[in-house]
């Protein structure tokens, strides 16, 4: 099968959440909305009942890789993964979250196995993963592990949020803002740098990405006299990354960085801790905004949002986003300048 015709492997995520929702709606307009051909990758007695719930017309059809995208035209194709318990939209179970790893591990070890071109991941309930054992501060983190364990290859994950209008990453994630300073060194800036330097190129076809770099304090420190991180540790990091020849500037103040005419000026925005980069995001394409990880051997993107218990069942999820997902999936893995 040739990379053209590979499907996209779609994981579940929890099951008691909106993921199976947006799967579905999402493949009952695929025709209208032209989206690629996908494999879910989860139970589907769980889309069956669902799909009941939401009265939708959609056949299931369980297959495999290879017979996903002939099967795609008329039934949603599904690998089956079995839940561990019965499953009831907005009622996170513990005995479910074996079938939700497994459906992670299964469409990694689909994608790097050749046999689909791309992980595209449902939202995961950390918690309900957490009380079963899981040893992994979140997903992005569970990715690089199975990534590191089928290559042999250390691996550093960087997440971005990928927008119509922005795309930002956070150079430290989910910590304290306290934490955050301590956290912030030269190596890991230029680290994470090169890394989104690198998958632009490769995954985006930008021949030479410009990396607007924020500061981390009001005004980008001010000379000094607002903190010295800016000045000790962000510029040496952009001198660096600028020696190796990646088109990096700053550091920017966050305050005037994210208007229409500054976000013309560069294409993607490194800042420094979480909400400095989700927040504008969010803020530009809430519903159209993708979580993309870079620096993987394989191409991953989820939408970005949670698992919304309480919209689960209701008929008032959108899809807008895991649609958002599927078509920068596709077109990175239509783009990417190496076999993934």
């Amino acid at each position: 099968m040739t990379d053209a015709v590979l499907p996209l492997a779609l994981s579940q995520g929890d099951p008691a959440g909106i993921g199976p929702d947006i799967a579905l709606q999402a493949f009952a307009r695929r025709t209208a909305l032209g989206l690629p051909a996908f494999l879910y990758v989860g139970d589907p007695e769980v889309l069956k009942v669902r799909a009941r719930v939401l009265d939708l017309d959609v056949a299931i059809g369980e297959t495999d890789a290879e017979g996903a995208a002939a099967l795609f035209a008329d039934k949603l194709p599904v690998l089956p993964i079995a839940t561990g318990t019965d499953v009831l939209a907005g009622k996170p179970h513990v005995a479910n979250a074996r079938g939700t790893i497994s459906a992670i591990e299964t469409a990694v070890a689909l994608t790097l196995g050749g046999r689909t071109r791309a992980v595209v991941t449902n939202p995961i309930a950390k918690s309900v993963l957490y009380e079963a054992g899981f040893g992994f501060p979140g997903h992005t983190e569970f990715l690089a592990d199975l990534a590191q364990r089928a290559t042999g290859q250390t691996v550093k994950p960087v997440m971005m949020l990928a927008g119509p209008k922005l795309r930002a990453v956070p150079v430290t994630i989910h910590i304290p803002i306290k934490d955050v300073p301590e956290a912030l060194t030269e190596s890991l800036i230029v680290e994470t740098g090169r890394i989104v330097a690198n998958d632009l190129s490769r995954r985006f076809g930008l021949s030479s990405p410009r990396l607007a770099v924020a500061g981390l304090n009001p005004h980008a420190g001010e000379d000094g006299a607002i903190g010295l991180e800016d000045q000790d540790v962000i510029m040496p990091a952009i001198r660096r990354l600028r020696d190796e020849g990646i088109d990096a500037f700053g550091p920017l103040p966050a305050d005037t960085m994210f208007h229409d005419e500054a976000r013309g000026r560069y294409d993607v925005a490194i800042c420094m801790y979480h909400d400095q980069a989700l927040i504008p995001a969010k803020a530009l394409g809430f519903d159209d905004s993708v979580n993309v990880t870079l620096g993987l051997p394989f191409i991953r993107t989820s939408p970005d949002h949670g698992t919304a218990f309480g919209l689960a069942g209701t008929g008032l999820a959108r899809e807008q986003s895991l649609v958002a997902a599927l078509r920068v999936a596709d077109a990175m893995s239509q783009s990417s300048k190496e076999s993934v």
